[in-house]
């Protein structure tokens, strides 16, 4: 919230979603890292089927990042400005 403004409602309820989402995958991502990402369905090696879940959460962020223009890096002056008579 330093570096960018976000003073509408519906801009601070995308974040909002956007935090709680990061919450969810971070949730999701313990749960897949605990069983492992491939796990045992019917003697057959599976891929965990709360990787979907992850990755479209993460997608979600993303887009809705984008959304807000908060996928583009602050621009800064490098440096001091030079002196000019």
């Amino acid at each position: 919230m330093s570096e960018y403004q976000i003073a509408d409602c519906g801009g601070l309820e995308i974040l909002q979603q956007i935090c709680s989402t990061v919450d969810r995958v971070e949730s999701l991502a313990e749960q897949i890292d605990k069983d492992g990402e491939m796990i045992q369905v019917k003697g057959q090696l599976r891929p965990h089927p709360l990787l979907r879940d992850e990755i479209a959460n993460r997608s979600y962020i993303t887009r809705n990042l984008q959304r807000l223009g908060l996928n583009i890096e602050a621009v800064r002056p490098v440096g001091r400005p030079g002196n000019y008579s």
